[in-house]
């Protein structure tokens, strides 16, 4: 039904080597989670090495998915049905973020029916790790902080962070199974006697969700991301600035490509505090990539004053005599949360 057990070299284990490894040797170490992770992440149609190089590797991918848990119970913090926003009234990224919940779905009920839970693993932790810590989380910051707890940004953010947290505490319960008991019961509003995660099932995700229309305009959107994020990781390497909101990026690209993200913030994806947009060649010295033809950044800096509160450089910073400090959003949130 399997290959073998192996050491980290390939060897069969044997008391002679020395290089036998039993798991609660593991589970004394690392706890029985992560030993659940390496069968996981493990392909058994071939042998299985172990040792503690790889344990360490999964180690690094189980805190991962275990900092994806805090960040969301820490964002949702207070949330309440009052606050949910119907799915229609959403931004386009979070409406993004619902269709990789459909697409991941559909492949994880696909693997499970298969017993094909090498694949599982990957596409949970690719979703963890590049989609939501690098992407979604990264962008969406600056909202959760920043915008007045009323505002639609806000709302549809935390609406779509309770999908994720939902659907992650059931996804990854057979797997790391102590850590999403533990993360389902720490959700606001839960106690001692509060339903067990392993008492519930995947949960039903609807099909408006899917959009790969939607996705592909995305797929899009996050290249021109990865532009602009590494000419700024340049900038930063080189100490010419310190954070990305003291940026003003210049962005070269044909028309075709801008016209078809015209409706979206590049500047808020790009975590930056200002960028313009010119649909011509780019020029040498431009920063590229490869991957990405016909695309290049300009890294400037941004014009104005630094907000005291989202720290976003602004000329309209220092204008309004009653909040000196504040930018034209920080002020309003500041003013609705005055007279709340």
């Amino acid at each position: 039904t399997h290959g073998f057990v192996l050491d980290e070299q390939g060897r069969k284990m044997s008391k002679s080597l020395g290089n036998v490894i039993s798991p609660q040797e593991v589970m004394k170490t690392h706890g029985a989670d992560i030993l659940r992770l390496w069968v996981v992440a493990s392909d058994y149609s071939e042998d299985l090495r172990i040792g503690g190089e790889i344990l360490k590797h999964h180690a690094d991918a189980y805190r991962r998915f275990r900092n994806t848990f805090r960040y969301l119970l820490g964002a949702l913090d207070g949330f309440s049905e009052r606050e949910r926003l119907p799915d229609a009234d959403m931004p386009e990224l979070e409406r993004w973020v619902l269709h990789r919940l459909a697409e991941i779905d559909d492949q994880l009920r696909l693997t499970t029916s298969e017993y094909d839970f090498h694949h599982l693993y990957t596409a949970l932790h690719q979703f963890c790790a590049v989609d939501l810590s690098a992407f979604y989380f990264d962008v969406r910051k600056d909202a959760l902080y920043c915008d007045h707890p009323g505002s639609l940004r806000r709302r549809a953010a935390r609406t779509v962070l309770d999908h994720l947290f939902r659907c992650l505490t059931a996804w990854l319960a057979p797997i790391l199974c102590f850590t999403a008991e533990e993360a389902w019961l720490a959700r606001p509003g839960m106690n001692a006697e509060s339903e067990s995660v392993h008492l519930r099932l995947f949960p039903e995700i609807p099909a408006s969700w899917r959009d790969d229309t939607l996705a592909a305009k995305w797929e899009r959107l996050r290249r021109l991301r990865r532009v602009v994020t590494g000419a700024i990781e340049l900038e930063r390497a080189a100490k010419r600035i310190g954070s990305s909101l003291q940026a003003h990026p210049v962005l070269y690209a044909p028309a075709e490509e801008f016209a078809a993200v015209e409706d979206i913030d590049l500047a808020e994806l790009g975590i930056v505090s200002s960028i313009t947009l010119k649909s011509e060649s780019v020029p040498d010295g431009a920063f590229t990539l490869p991957d990405v033809a016909g695309v290049g950044v300009v890294i400037g800096a941004a014009e104005g004053e630094k907000c005291g509160r989202c720290w976003r450089v602004l000329p309209e910073v220092g204008t309004e005599s009653a909040h000196p400090e504040l930018c034209e959003r920080c002020i309003e949130a500041v003013a609705t949360l005055e007279t709340a």
